[in-house]
């Protein structure tokens, strides 16, 4: 009694003809008209702009990546001070402030992140010495001072003042070396100007 489906829809295929009334196409590309716009999708536009933003990701990513592994090579007499949640000193520690909570770990990996890429890229030009190495000094003080709030909190456990203490940290680091990077480069432009002002 079995019966082949294919043989059942090939009958009813040849006995059933089915037309399309007259002017059913036309009709249907009107509405098809009436309903999708006529302006140009802005899905393009927005697909456009993040494709651009991921590979500034994934170019900013990666140059961190290979200054920390390959071009990380510094001068026994420079002192950088590098956001590292990844210390000796911090196991012993017990709990930081990305322990705290997956938000709080966004917001101390955003920071320490875009530190270690300011410090990344400061130019070594031994004219601006003095100038990087007091920003150093107060960026080094920060740290220490971070180092404290991070006791305090396994000490005393989270609070609310001193985990805002540890973020305004962390963003007074950012903002003291995008403060330095600026006057780095009115310097460099300056001496730029005075160099071609010389020329002529």
């Amino acid at each position: 009694m079995a019966r082949d489906l294919r043989e059942i829809f090939e009958k009813e295929r040849k006995q059933k003809s089915f037309k399309m009334t007259e002017g059913h196409e036309d009709r249907f590309f009107s509405k098809l008209e009436k309903e999708l716009p006529k302006d140009p999708p802005k899905r393009k536009v927005i697909s456009l702009w993040m494709q651009i933003a991921a590979s500034v990701v994934v170019a900013v990513g990666l140059s961190v990546y290979y200054f920390n592994n390959n071009g990380g090579t510094v001068e026994p007499d420079e002192k950088i001070t590098v956001v590292d949640k990844e210390t000796p000193g911090n196991e012993a520690q017990g709990i930081s402030l990305g322990d705290l909570s997956p938000d709080l770990k966004k917001i101390e990996t955003y920071y320490t992140t875009n530190i270690n890429l300011q410090l990344s890229e400061l130019a070594d030009d031994p004219g601006n010495k003095e100038l990087v190495g007091s920003y150093m000094d107060r960026l080094a003080e920060l740290n220490k001072e971070y180092q404290r709030l991070n006791e305090e909190l396994n000490d005393f456990g989270p609070n609310d003042q001193t985990i805002g203490a540890l973020i305004n940290n962390l963003q007074l680091r950012l903002q003291l070396l995008q403060k330095l990077k600026s006057k780095l480069n009115q310097l460099k432009s300056s001496k730029n100007e005075q160099e071609s002002s010389n020329i002529v």
